[in-house]
């Protein structure tokens, strides 16, 4: 299942240039750097093949990998042994050289124990033709000359591997992403900070990687570290505040709304459930963990300083543009994505007082006071809300606030009769009966006689005009008594 933020659409009158320009980054030094791997890669496998040095590694790396089985238990080298013994099967010596060539680990163990494989001139033809191999060819990678290898970290290259991908499927992939989500970031930080904050985002993830593949030789490549950041960022702007995310799963694809922040333990606990589970898939988990955490960890740290997000990200609608109310609604708007509420529940309180007629501003504060369900202002703004639905003739909003606050707030400070009676008769003007006998059970507690009998008498006749006998039945006796 595939989940990405969708709130934003894009402004090409102000393009997001740094994205656009790190896009054709990558795209510029996977043709042109890259693309020389391919030959490497071919005459690596030829002078490996004409050595013969698939004879000596290949009943080598079958013993490495069984020590793996018995020793670690370790399940990926049982699959690893089944492919790889297939392989010899259909005698495809390509596939093995490959597989031989870029097993980093395999290739240490090698090194470190040749003399207890080999003897003296089986050893002395590995070291010479290998070594050959690994300087002429290997070394010479784009992989492993700015990839970022654990074993052998350093300050550039934690820079450098977020330039490099493994084929098309990994760069079109990872270019999709940076753009859904960098034009968002970069209008909300400027151009300067955001480009900043994804190479240090990348930078960290990066980080997070070594740490958990200590002593590997196996390169990292990939701009998904920097653009997990991206989407860490993404979220932590927004905070609390509702928005639209696309989903896909299998076929089947939509929207949802959810508070921005949920998703952050979503994708995270994704990634760590995948890291554990997965298997070997060739994707770096931890990186992508990494990048989630540096990128909320930047916005909430540094969010009131330096990374702090500008007025004028968060715009009102059209209708709602006038230069006043726009200043004061980005305030208010940055204040949420910065998770201080009650500065945030000031300014949308003062900007009602001007602008009395903009629902956006009720149906802020209404979503502030939804974090203190036991506080008496969470129900005067939920009835509020409610007269203001019904005002704007949208029944089923009015609906959706009420069910809501009989969830949150009701056990605290119950609503009134009258507020249920209304409730009552929407939703039969709604053809909504679950909700009006819903609102009837809340009522006939505490209502005067009168008002239940006059509720019940609606109730029966809209049963008696479906032909709903036993509801109507229900109701009937209910008026005798």
């Amino acid at each position: 299942m595939l989940i990405i933020p969708a709130e934003n659409a894009i402004n090409w009158k102000r393009p997001p240039w740094v994205t656009l320009g790190l896009m054709m980054a990558c795209v510029m030094v996977f043709l042109f750097y890259q693309g020389a791997d391919d030959r490497k890669l071919d005459a690596a496998i030829e002078q490996y093949l004409d050595g013969n040095l698939l004879a000596l590694e290949a009943p080598a790396y079958e013993d490495y990998l069984q020590r793996e089985i018995r020793f670690e238990a370790d399940q990926q080298s049982v699959l690893e042994l089944q492919e790889f013994q297939a392989l010899r099967e259909q005698d495809e010596q390509g596939w093995q050289a490959v597989t031989l060539l870029f097993d980093r680990d395999y290739y240490q163990y090698l090194q470190d124990n040749r003399d207890l494989i080999w003897s003296v001139a089986e050893r002395n033809q590995w070291s010479e033709q290998r070594g050959a191999i690994e300087e002429q060819w290997i070394s010479r990678m784009s992989a492993f000359q700015l990839g970022l290898v654990p074993s052998d970290l350093s300050l550039y290259t934690l820079i450098t591997y977020q330039f490099l991908h493994g084929g098309w499927g990994h760069i079109i992939g990872n270019l999709l992403f940076l753009f859904l989500l960098g034009f968002t970031v970069e209008r909300a930080l400027g151009p300067g900070k955001f480009l900043v904050a994804y190479l240090v985002c990348g930078a960290l993830s990066g980080l997070v990687f070594t740490g958990f593949s200590m002593g590997s030789q196996i390169p990292l490549v990939g701009a998904s570290g920097s653009i997990s950041g991206l989407m860490g960022m993404y979220v932590a702007i927004y905070g609390l505040q509702k928005i639209r995310f696309f989903y896909f799963l299998g076929v089947y694809f939509n929207y949802f709304r959810a508070p921005a922040i949920a998703m952050l333990p979503v994708w995270l606990g994704k990634e760590i459930y995948d890291y554990w589970f997965a298997g070997a898939t060739g994707i770096a988990y931890m990186a992508h963990a990494g990048g989630l955490l540096a990128g909320a960890a930047l916005v909430w740290l540094l969010g009131k300083s330096w990374l702090q997000v500008k007025e004028e990200f968060f715009e009102p609608e059209p209708e709602q543009q006038d230069e006043q109310f726009t200043r004061g609604y980005a305030q208010a708007m940055a204040s949420v994505g910065r998770m201080e509420f009650d500065l945030a529940r000031r300014q949308f309180e003062a900007l009602r007082e001007n602008y009395p007629d903009r629902t956006v501003l009720l149906e802020h504060l209404y979503q502030l006071a939804k974090l203190r369900p036991d506080l008496p202002e969470y129900r005067d703004l939920a009835r509020t809300l409610m007269a203001d639905a019904m005002n704007r003739r949208q029944p089923e909003q009015m609906l959706e606030v009420w069910n809501e606050y009989l969830s949150k707030g009701e056990a605290h400070h119950p609503l009134a009769v009258e507020d249920h009676n209304r409730v009552l008769f929407t939703s039969l003007k709604n053809h909504d009966l679950k909700a009006a006998e819903k609102a009837f059970e809340r009522m006939r507690l505490k209502a005067e006689p009168d008002m239940v009998q006059e509720a019940c008498r609606l109730l029966l006749a809209e049963f008696e005009k479906l032909q709903m006998e036993p509801k109507a039945r229900h109701y009937r006796q209910l008026l005798r008594g």
